[in-house]
């Protein structure tokens, strides 16, 4: 699985603003729900629920929101970069600042798994995050994130 499957550049969002976790998932929700058709709220309460459950701030300012959905047809995924880092109560206690949403159906399983596993390796990469965090154009980050060969080496 490639994050390009995940991701175009209409899924980018390069400066969202945002001064607080439930925002920053209110706006991914908003912005999801126009890309796959389902209800804001709908998202917005699974993702919630997801964070009830342990906290997706995977550490290093990176958040790996993501939620199964019923009526989805498939895998989306969205990314965005906020104007400033907010508390996102992540594992390393640091505030957040490049977040990837992952959507999939109940039935996706290990898919699901793959695009979390891949996301996760690919934003570990601290020269790929490090590029991301200095650009602010959704075609830049898009390119960032989709490079090949960025991506063989992290």
């Amino acid at each position: 699985m490639e994050i390009s499957d995940l991701i175009s550049s209409d899924t980018i969002i390069a400066n969202l603003h945002a001064t607080s976790k439930k925002q920053v998932l209110q706006a991914l929700s908003r912005r999801a729900a126009d890309l796959t058709g389902e209800h804001e709220r709908a998202i917005f309460d699974v993702l919630m629920e997801r964070e009830r459950l342990g906290t997706t701030g995977v550490g290093n300012g990176i958040a790996i929101p993501h939620a199964k959905l019923q009526a989805l047809d498939g895998l989306h995924g969205l990314f965005a970069r906020l104007e400033q880092p907010v508390d996102f109560q992540a594992i390393d206690e640091h505030p957040v600042d490049l977040i990837f949403l992952i959507l999939a159906p109940e039935s996706a399983g290990a898919d699901h798994l793959k695009a979390l596993a891949r996301v996760s390796r690919v934003l570990r990469d601290n020269t790929i995050c490090k590029k991301l965090r200095g650009t602010d154009t959704e075609d830049a980050l898009f390119a960032i994130l989709t490079d090949k060969m960025e991506i063989e080496a992290a």
